[in-house]
């Protein structure tokens, strides 16, 4: 049992050993620290966000009662600005697509071109195989391409472009029609876009926050799931360590089940044996010892018996530890086979005894 428990102990110190586990603990706890202080962080731009948002709507609701209706009146001339603004970007943006496509295109014309140039330069020299043709595909290819993404950009520059001059255009109407209004309410709009501009930051900030806390929560999820791995691989391992080694006991014996019924039949069998010493003794003096010996036998044989090999090994164990035994008188008239079951010791010996008298 002592050497069980020592190689079990080994595994576990072999699994408990192993380096990975002991940096995906810390991975874990890392990952748990982050996440909470990150949840905290984030917990806090709410908190200034409705801090924000709040002090933004009570000012501007200040502004509101104190200009009067002449906000309303100048709001589509501030959206319109606010439209035409964003068209601009897209333009923009519209704009620089198409000239980064032109120039693709103008690129993948001039390597056409070029390899054009450089055959007819050396056409005494080179052969126009199927790599010369191979190239010129994919070169003529690439322009297509190229032409047709242009010709795109320039449609989508166009149209941005128009939406932009549309834009403008509707800003200097409604400049030129509420003028008053505008110049009156303007301080709330540039407290409003100040406000606005606030807003936007500090959400910004919680967006940033929460793609933080996503990824420390995917990096526990990994950790968590190459733990798992690891400890799969350790459970495999002991098994297969445990199932191919498979230690002897060690010490003695303990007696088993029905021990004490078997130790019981080895105190039996010797006494019976001796009846039978002591008896035959006393036949050998009379005339017709050999047709008793031949009786005994033939009643012996009558009890049939089932435990032959056990019995047989529990009379020879009697009969070495009890030297005085001697059968030498027996072997010599009839080699008398002992055989006997332990619960029928008693009518043997009765038998035995009528046979005698």
């Amino acid at each position: 049992m002592e050497s069980l428990k020592t190689d079990s102990q080994k595994l576990e110190d072999d699994d408990d050993l192993d380096p990975r586990i002991q940096i995906e603990l810390e991975q874990l706890n890392n990952c748990t620290d982050q996440i909470n202080k990150l949840e905290i962080e984030l917990d806090e731009a709410n908190t200034t966000f409705n801090i924000l948002l709040n002090d933004s709507t009570r000012r501007l609701k200040v502004m509101t009662c104190k200009l009067g209706s002449c906000i309303e009146r100048a709001r589509p001339y501030y959206e319109s600005v606010e439209i035409a603004r964003k068209a601009r970007v897209e333009c923009q943006r519209a704009a620089v697509e198409f000239q980064r496509a032109n120039e693709i295109h103008q690129a993948a014309k001039e390597t056409v071109a070029l390899a054009e140039d450089r055959f007819l330069s050396k056409q005494h020299e080179w052969t126009f195989d199927n790599a010369w043709q191979e190239m010129l595909n994919h070169a003529t290819t690439k322009v297509t391409e190229a032409e047709y993404n242009r010709a795109e950009k320039g449609r989508e520059h166009q149209k941005r472009a128009t939406l932009f001059n549309m834009a403008e255009q509707r800003v200097l109407n409604l400049e030129g029609k509420l003028k008053r209004s505008i110049i009156k309410s303007k301080p709330y709009f540039v407290e409003k876009e100040v406000c606005q501009g606030q807003l936007d930051a500090q959400k910004r900030r919680i967006d940033q926050v929460q793609a933080e806390i996503a990824k420390a929560k995917s990096d526990y999820s990994a950790s968590l799931r190459r733990l798992e791995l690891i400890s799969e691989e350790i459970h495999s391992r002991r098994k297969d360590k445990s199932g191919s080694v498979s230690p002897s006991p060690v010490g003695p014996r303990e007696p088993g089940v029905g021990a004490e019924l078997e130790c019981e039949e080895k105190k039996k069998i010797p006494c019976i044996k001796k009846d039978i010493h002591l008896e035959r003794k006393e036949d050998a003096d009379c005339d017709g010892a050999v047709g008793s010996c031949w009786d005994i036998e033939q009643e012996m044989e009558r009890a049939d018996l089932r435990s032959l090999g056990s019995l047989s090994m529990a009379t020879s164990s009697a009969i070495s530890d009890n030297e005085e035994l001697d059968i030498e008188p027996l072997e010599e008239k009839g080699r008398i086979q002992t055989i006997v079951k332990p619960e029928f010791g008693k009518g043997i010996e009765h038998q035995l005894n009528t046979l005698v008298l």
